[in-house]
């Protein structure tokens, strides 16, 4: 007789456990086992378990490869689902298997597993394992399809439609929840979340966290009266009492400063739209600027002509956002703009506004305001440009550009990456809980009762219509990050930190990636003949860039070096380029005249035209204002149960040098986030934004 000892750990989330009945069967190169029963005196799979079992087998299996985990219904208790860590086993041996699962069972069905080690298509060769990859990849395509949210923008995740299992029993009588929570400014439908996979939901406790912490704060709006109030704002330092306890150094820093020329052009390096700004090299036809208007502005013994000539003026153009039209907003009609600013760079290492024009064409009716014009004609200006920033960063740089295409990355990994592949293990806890994030996003966001129907001048329509534009002119280079930042031109700018910190983290995520490939991948020929790594990477293509050509997105990846590239650029873009534009954006926001969602009064068409009264009469009004700042701090708050950038709990890898790489990684993210620090002790305004230990390895928010 063959002993094998069993361990299998059951996951530690709240109602993790089961009282289903768990039976496994192994699977090994010389036979296969009977199907046993485990079970002891006493629970079994109980929440944060590890529980022991022998199983006994009439003769050594040979090498294990394959275990069958079956859940069937026990006794009278109703279907429980159950969240299983990993399986380990001792062979007669002594030599341990592990078997990663990291997944709900839901219903009475059987999980087969691969052992742990690393393996592309040409690893295998027994039948049974390419069997299996090739079953593992065909029973998720069935599962997880695609699907058209909006035309023009990535396609999302399709799952038909189950209802989870029910805990207790429903009240008949008792009508289901409409999605309304008390208080809260919009109705969210959550239809889309609550049928969603297990696998794909967040645990019980980020759930809790979540609803839990947007409840009372709605609530407390509600009660203040903020959420029914449609008139302006009657002085500006009313709108700190939004958040009275919720504050920073940062956002009292935003509260003080906001209306300063200084902290305006700070805001292009260092906000949460840090890769907007571009080195100018000529000013643009549609942007007239002379050097009459702004000598002023750029220091003695110096002009326009030399500053242009020397690198030191910069470009934001928000051309993307022309001719979108607008809605109604408590009963009135918003408005838009499409602005230009242009910036100089001086000697006192400053970033500073010098000129700005609200509409891409020129004319009488579109005057350059100046540094020198009128306080209030200046500062609305400036507004108007904080205005047009609010959907480059919430359209394009967030959701655009990192929920949606993550999502697409992740649903292009479920669907031809089997479990065993490397790529699936270097990937996967780079996914966790992105689709569920999404899910909610759409529904508060992008739904005819959410946000952007709400407390957007764009409305839902607008809003989508500027991400699909900003799709089609996406490129490869563009997430490429060291490229980005020398095509902006912006590579050796002064007291960027966030193009710093970033090119650090990236750097440490691109060394580790690469020593995981070239352990798994030895010669180009490896790449190229995998044809599951091709399948990923052209649907991505497809689903994701909508086989655009001009986007330069690869549809195969031939070399060690391309693949190298392309996997850095995935987990950057669901890690830290994420965090760059998610951990601040409340801290940026809560002082809403510093990043307006609407605008009640048209583009400024005249000079010395501007009041006080104007200006708090063109901001959002009480209600908007309340509503945009109510979503935002829900969602850019990280819930609980977080996994920083190179924490990896879930055990994928079990080879002796991935795991080296692993670790090795997370020593260059601890020395990256002392660096941070020890620089932020020196900084007025921290910029801790990558700091690797607040970097999430996944959009879970």
């Amino acid at each position: 007789m063959a002993t094998y000892k069993v361990r299998v750990a059951t996951g530690t989330d709240l109602l993790s456990g089961t009282l289903d009945s768990i039976s496994l069967t192994i699977v090994g190169t010389q036979g296969e086992s009977h199907k046993q029963l485990l079970n002891h005196f006493g629970r079994d799979f109980a929440t944060g378990a590890v529980d022991q079992y022998t199983v006994q087998c009439p003769q050594d299996l040979g090498e294990l490869i394959i275990i069958r985990l079956h859940k069937e219904r026990y006794s009278f208790f109703p279907k429980d689902p159950w969240y299983c860590n990993y399986v380990q086993i001792c062979a007669p041996s002594g030599r341990i298997y592990h078997f990663p699962a990291y997944q709900w069972m839901d219903g009475y069905e059987t999980l087969a597993l691969r052992e742990a080690t690393g393996k592309t298509t040409a690893d295998d060769s027994l039948p049974v394992l390419l069997e299996h990859r090739r079953e593992e990849i065909r029973a998720k395509q069935d599962f997880y399809h695609w699907r058209v949210f909006l035309p023009g923008l990535p396609n999302y995740v399709h799952i038909p439609s189950y209802r989870p299992p029910v805990r207790r029993h429903r009240n008949p009588n008792r009508p289901e929840w409409n999605g309304y929570i008390p208080g809260f400014p919009i109705l969210i439908n959550f239809k889309a979340t609550k049928f969603l996979n297990l696998n794909l939901r967040y645990s019980f406790l980020k759930t809790a966290s979540f609803f839990v912490r947007l409840g009372p704060m709605a609530l407390a709006f509600k009660v203040r009266g903020l959420l029914d109030c449609k008139h302006s704002w009657k002085r500006l330092k009313d709108i700190r009492k939004i958040f009275p306890g919720k504050k920073s150094v940062v956002s009292e820093y935003v509260a003080e400063h906001w209306a300063e020329d200084t902290f305006f052009g700070y805001q292009y390096l260092n906000g949460v739209n840090p890769g907007l700004i571009r080195r100018c090299t000529r000013i643009p036809d549609k942007f007239p600027v002379t050097d009459d208007m702004v000598a002023p502005f750029l220091g003695e013994g110096t002009c326009l002509q030399a500053e242009l000539e020397k690198g030191n003026i910069y470009l934001a153009d928000y051309r993307i956002m022309e001719g979108i039209p607008t809605v109604e907003l408590s009963g009135r009609k918003q408005h838009h703009c499409a602005p230009l600013c242009l910036l100089h760079f001086g000697p006192e290492g400053k970033m500073m506004p010098i000129a700005i024009q609200l509409s891409q064409t020129p004319g009488p009716d579109c005057p350059i305001f100046l540094p020198s014009d009128s306080e209030w004609d200046w500062l609305l200006a400036k507004t108007w440009v904080r205005y047009a920033e609010f959907y480059s960063h919430e359209a394009i740089s967030h959701l655009l550009e990192t929920h949606l295409i993550a999502e697409a990355f992740c649903l292009a990994l479920l669907r031809n990456l089997p479990m065993c592949h490397p790529l699936y293990k270097l990937l996967i806890p780079h996914t966790r809980y992105t689709v569920q994030i999404n899910s909610i996003g759409r529904a508060v966001l992008l739904n005819e009762g959410g946000l952007s129907a709400k407390g957007m001048s764009l409305g839902v329509e607008g809003f989508a219509e500027v991400m699909v534009r900003a799709l089609s002119e996406l490129t490869y280079d563009s997430l490429y990050l060291p490229n980005d930042f020398v095509e902006r031109g912006v590579q050796d700018l002064p007291g960027y930190y966030y193009r710093d910190d970033s090119l650090a983290v990236w750097n440490a995520l691109e060394r580790y990636v690469t020593e995981i490939i070239t352990y798994y991948y030895p010669s180009d020929a490896a790449v190229e003949g995998d044809p599951e790594l091709q399948s990923w990477v052209q649907e991505i293509f497809k689903e994701c860039l909508l086989g655009r050509e001009s986007s330069g997105f690869p549809r195969c990846l031939r070399t060690v070096p391309e693949l190298i590239r392309y996997v850095t650029i995935v987990i950057f873009t669901c890690s830290a380029k994420h965090a760059a534009v998610n951990t601040g954006q409340m801290e940026f926001t809560a002082w809403m005249p510093n990043f307006p969602a609407s605008m009640r009064n048209p583009p400024i068409q005249a000079k010395g035209l501007t009041t006080l009264e104007t200006f708090m009469d063109t901001l959002p009004d009480v209600k908007t204002t309340c509503i945009t700042l109510l979503v935002l701090w829900t969602l850019s708050r990280e819930p609980d149960d977080r996994r920083p950038l190179g924490h990896f709990p879930d055990i994928h890898f079990v080879e002796e040098a991935p795991r080296r790489s692993i670790e090795a990684f997370r020593q260059r993210l601890n020395q990256i986030s002392h660096d941070i620090r020890q620089r932020n002790k020196c900084l007025p305004i921290p910029y801790y934004y990558l700091d690797p230990v607040l970097i999430e390895n996944s959009i879970s928010i």
